[in-house]
């Protein structure tokens, strides 16, 4: 553990794009809604909890989550809303703590070692902040409060939705050890096979092995293993400021061929432009791809149009373009997903540049 003691906390809205749509719509309260356009090539945006009882995921093919819920009521996402409502619960967030790093429009960490607010504790700052945030929006909030980002993201999961989690830093060793080894970010389900053929299955089964030989299997994520199972993570948490780059990215949960990608590489697209237009009056011009295969390789194209993206739907159909790009066996399976925007103007100035067409 880290010498200087941090007090974190992990803010994770609970279903957020279609809890939203169920404030915004009362109709739709306490029913299956899944936020995503209908059609063969959509999918999932978001689910509420109602939907999630029949299996309804994010990322899923819209299709396929018609076919597991048929009473689901889908809505076209409401990006503009969202990020309103972003905005909202990011200002309560400030008005505790400056050291706020967003991952997205519903989840950040916080470091609440020291607040503005003088809570007590990171336990008393976690309730208020989630108090605050469902009194100006009406929306509930989970949180994992912890001593550092990887143990506090783990813990804002574990009673949601609307509830908070907290490891102290005493019940870390008690709370790590027999924790199923998926639960760690980062280890999918392939990962989670390699590991089982080792005979590890929880994060203390883990510990019997020594760093060399991780790093020796597993290269610098054999490192970072070792170092989660003990539960170190010195990562401070960095608010974000003016960006060379927004981007979405996700661990899948099972390794998929390269012509699979295109729905998940569609949902990166619709978040990264959504963080995008929070960039107002920055615009991005190029379009960043981010595969890593599962022997984490990380492989990364790019490509700057003519005209900048004006829309989601354009930054996926380049995102899908660049997956040509990549050369590699047919036979290689991928782990992760990224979308990325990059190579930011002031869209104000380039509004008063002439034409290059």
């Amino acid at each position: 553990m880290s010498e200087t003691l941090r007090k974190i906390v992990h803010v994770d809205m609970d279903a957020f794009y279609a809890s939203v749509e169920q404030r915004d719509d009362p109709s739709l309260q306490g029913k299956p809604v899944v936020v995503a356009k209908r059609g063969l090539r959509s999918v999932v945006t978001a689910a509420s909890y109602e939907a999630r009882v029949f299996g309804v995921r994010s990322a899923m093919p819209a299709v396929r989550a018609e076919r597991l819920c048929p009473q689901a009521i889908f809505v076209d996402p409401h990006f503009d809303r969202y990020r309103e409502v972003s905005r909202q619960i990011r200002a309560i967030f400030l008005r505790h703590t400056d050291l706020v790093e967003p991952l997205s429009l519903d989840e950040a960490y916080l470091d609440v070692t020291v607040t503005h607010t003088g809570m007590p504790s990171a336990t008393e700052a976690a309730r208020v902040i989630r108090a605050e945030i469902k009194a100006a929006t009406g929306l509930t909030a989970s949180a994992g409060i912890a001593p550092n980002k990887f143990l506090a993201k783990i813990a804002s999961d574990w009673r949601k939705p609307d509830g908070q989690f907290v490891i102290t830093p005493r019940r870390v060793e008690a709370f790590l050890l027999p924790l199923p080894i998926g639960k760690v970010p980062g280890v999918g389900p392939k990962m989670k096979e390699k590991l089982a053929a080792l005979d590890v299955h929880t994060v203390g089964d883990l510990r019997a092995f020594q760093r060399e030989e991780l790093v020796k299997r597993y290269g610098r994520w054999g490192r970072r293993l070792y170092e989660l199972a003990r539960g170190i993570d010195e990562r401070p948490v960095q608010p974000k400021r003016d960006s060379v780059q927004v981007s979405s990215e996700d661990t899948l949960r099972e390794d998929l061929p390269i012509e699979d990608l295109a729905p998940h590489i569609q949902r990166l697209a619709e978040k990264t432009w959504a963080n995008h237009e929070r960039k107002q009056p920055r615009v991005a011009r190029t379009v960043v791809l981010k595969l890593k295969t599962t022997d984490f390789q990380i492989l990364t194209r790019s490509f700057t149009p003519l005209s900048r993206p004006t829309s989601a739907a354009e930054v996926a159909e380049i995102a899908c373009a660049l997956r040509d790009r990549v050369e590699a066996d047919a036979r290689t399976r991928y782990r992760l997903v990224g979308v990325g925007l990059s190579g930011f103007v002031d869209g104000r100035e380039e509004a008063l540049q002439p034409s290059l067409i």
